[in-house]
């Protein structure tokens, strides 16, 4: 329930195939600024590098007041609103939005991604149609800065990495200041309910209320 194919429908995003090298996603993190210093040059005409290693679509939309750090690649439709932060590493799709006070880093959101509202995404892979409710984040460093170990009941999975945020399948809902700490895994059409401090793994198709509290959603 916690692989890349298990998580995510790769036909949408232009990380596809960088992906599909992986079983798990934390695998893919280390490479993302490679991948998109990679993939930038190779967008097209669509495509317009505003500044050194930043690519942005044509029929994107980027506020004055944001500010977008190398490298980084925005696609079609997606808006970046006012006083947003992209740190860089960040490959954003399309129809997406990075909202007002977001600061994104090292991370992949995929097609019609939206973290409207004072979300901070670190070290994090967002499925299609994934959505942040306002002020909810991931936190992607251990207190302890020891390596993140995503814990699926007894199971435990040693990934290797320090840094890992959350990885959130597709059509994933995080409500309003949700954190989502080191190693979080979301699994498709899933609930979070807001305020949540949310560690491990939450199974698909399932409301997260609190820990200890997770039940499966009933079919309409």
């Amino acid at each position: 329930m916690y692989t890349i194919e298990d998580l995510y429908d790769l036909d949408h995003t232009l990380a596809k195939d960088y992906l599909l090298q992986f079983t798990y996603p934390w695998e893919a993190l280390a490479g993302i600024k490679e991948f998109i210093l990679t993939l930038g040059p190779t967008l097209g005409e669509d495509y317009e590098e505003v500044q050194p290693q930043v690519w942005v679509h044509k029929s994107a939309t980027v506020f004055p007041s944001a500010y977008l750090g190398a490298p980084c690649i925005i696609g079609p439709n997606t808006e970046v609103r006012h006083c947003a932060f992209v740190r860089g590493s960040a490959l954003v799709g399309a129809n997406c939005v990075v909202g007002n006070s977001v600061e994104l880093k090292n991370v992949i959101l995929f097609d019609n991604v939206q973290t409207p509202h004072y979300n901070y995404v670190g070290d994090s892979i967002l499925g299609h149609f994934s959505h942040m409710g306002a002020g909810s984040i991931t936190s992607n460093v251990k207190a302890d800065k020891k390596l993140v170990v995503v814990h699926n009941g007894t199971e435990h999975i040693e990934t290797g990495v320090k840094k890992f945020g959350a990885m959130l399948g597709d059509h994933v809902e995080v409500g309003c200041n949700a954190v989502l700490n080191p190693g979080t895994v979301i699994g498709r059409w899933s609930n979070v309910y807001p305020t949540s401090c949310v560690r491990g793994v939450v199974p698909e198709h399932s409301i997260f209320k609190n820990s200890g509290d997770i039940v499966h959603k009933h079919e309409e």
